[in-house]
This record gives structure tokens, C-alpha cells and sequence, in this order.
């Protein structure tokens, strides 16, 4: 999982929104985000560009998901991130995909 050849596939499919999970190395919180351009997210994550996770470097990139609308790509993201739950968190990173409705 997480590699710039697969989210390379996905857009080419027709998915272009991405729900993603990052890991801080430092620490081992979760941050999880919704994009329409993984691989530039990414980059400003690293960079220390994103005030949210500036402190947590280096992250991981741990999980991605792909969707067909960035609407639907950021409901799933607030979804998770109202539920603050670790277990939740680590359950899809287990499982490989996200299978709440909205």
C-alpha cells in the first residue's frame, strides 16, 4: 500500500479524490486527510508545510483510499476524525479499506 505507481492507477481509473492515513515515526499518532493530488500532499507534509502535522515528521504514509468525489472523499475524512478512535483507525489500516457509509 502507498505506492506513487498505485495512486498513479487509480487516477487513471477515474478516482481522483484520496482519504489517507499518515503514522508519525516520532510518536505513532495517526493523521488522516483527504486530497485530490496524493503525491503534492504528500510533499507538503514532509516539508513541514502542513501546521497539523509540522511536529509529528517524519510521517508514513500507512493507508490510502480512493473515491469518486472529493465530497465524498472529505465526508469520509470527518467521519473518522469525529470518531477519535485509535482501534478504529488501526482496524482499517488492518483491513485495507474504508467501509463506513455515509
Amino acid at each position: 500500500m502507498g505506492e506513487r505507481a498505485d495512486v498513479a492507477s487509480a487516477r487513471s481509473s477515474g478516482f481522483m479524490s484520496i482519504v489517507y492515513i499518515l503514522k508519525s515515526v516520532l510518536n505513532g499518532r495517526y493523521y488522516i486527510g483527504s486530497t485530490d493530488n496524493l503525491d503534492i500532499r504528500l510533499k507538503w507534509h514532509e516539508n513541514g508545510y502542513v501546521k497539523s502535522t509540522k511536529n509529528l515528521r517524519p510521517l508514513k504514509l500507512v493507508f490510502y483510499q480512493s473515491f469518486n468525489t472529493g465530497k465524498e472523499a472529505k465526508q469520509i475524512e470527518y467521519r473518522i476524525k469525529e470518531l477519535k478512535n485509535r482501534e478504529i483507525i488501526e482496524k482499517i489500516i488492518r483491513d485495507g479499506f474504508i467501509k463506513m457509509k455515509l
